[in-house]
């Protein structure tokens, strides 16, 4: 059965050669777009829904990870989430560990031996997927399992304070206080039940110093108090959105994110 794939690599001849590979180790399989940039890599694969996705890890504007990971929240929710393949250059230790989770990659520049063994697991899931055997959404699954093993382990104990500039004044605003940490532009919003901060430190450099057990990433640009939760609710789209006690923002929850509340 014919299958469908994206490539996103910024570097044309590798781009070429790439494809040449995949002409050959994979005939039946149609590139349906091969594009240069992470945003052109989203916009294509929203536009063309394809099977498999073959992106580099380092692109100009957005990387491969970043691209994927815009595309879980904007993916139509009925529809199986592409099986993502990383090209990198990365060194032998760095492709272990996506290897070790999950995540399948090519290496730069590609070996056809390599591919050739690439080519016959997505094969095989993709087989799992189309009779219903494999998991629905081992993209999301791979995806998942590798940002938790990038996520840095803190080195200290957790957040107990946070620390907000307003004016000339510095705010301690106690962590559990804090119901929404979310991401906009350069800065963090703290959400209190009674108050709006802003924080110049990134969501990436917050979430190692967060207890996870405590506070839940449910969209890669939001961050809630877990026990703060009051409802969570699948909208006619099959997306979910919660409400926090003390809040009345409507948040979004990521589709990668969704099996925090598998009850739903």
């Amino acid at each position: 059965m014919q299958s469908t794939a994206l490539i996103a690599e910024d570097e044309p001849l590798l781009a070429a050669a790439l494809q040449a590979e995949l002409v050959t180790a994979w005939p039946q399989l149609r590139i349906v777009a091969d594009v240069r940039d992470g945003r052109s890599a989203v916009a294509q694969a929203l536009a063309l829904q394809p099977e498999l996705l073959f992106l580099d890890i380092r692109m100009p504007g957005q990387s491969g990870l970043d691209a994927a990971l815009e595309l879980v929240d904007a993916w139509p929710p009925a529809t199986p989430f592409p099986l993502l393949v990383f090209v990198t250059a990365y060194d032998q230790y760095a492709v272990q560990a996506f290897e070790a989770r999950a995540v399948d990659y090519v290496v730069k520049p590609v070996d056809g031996a390599r591919l050739r063994k690439t080519v016959e697991r997505l094969q095989g899931l993709l087989a799992q997927r189309r009779h219903g055997t494999g998991e629905a959404e081992q993209g999301l699954l791979a995806l998942r399992q590798l940002l938790a093993a990038g996520s840095p382990v803190a080195a200290s104990p957790p957040l107990r304070m946070v620390q907000a500039s307003v004016g000339t004044s510095i705010h301690m605003v106690p962590i559990d206080q804090v119901l929404v940490f979310e991401a906009a532009d350069k800065y963090v919003r703290v959400l209190t039940a009674t108050h709006e901060y802003l924080i110049r430190t990134p969501l990436k450099e917050l979430l190692p110093q967060l207890d996870a057990a405590r506070f839940w990433q449910v969209h890669r640009g939001t961050v809630v108090q877990a026990e703060a939760i009051d409802t969570v609710t699948r909208d006619e789209a099959g997306k979910l959105h919660l409400t926090l006690r003390g809040r009345p923002e409507r948040l979004a929850v990521s589709r990668l994110y969704a099996h925090l509340f598998r009850a739903m």
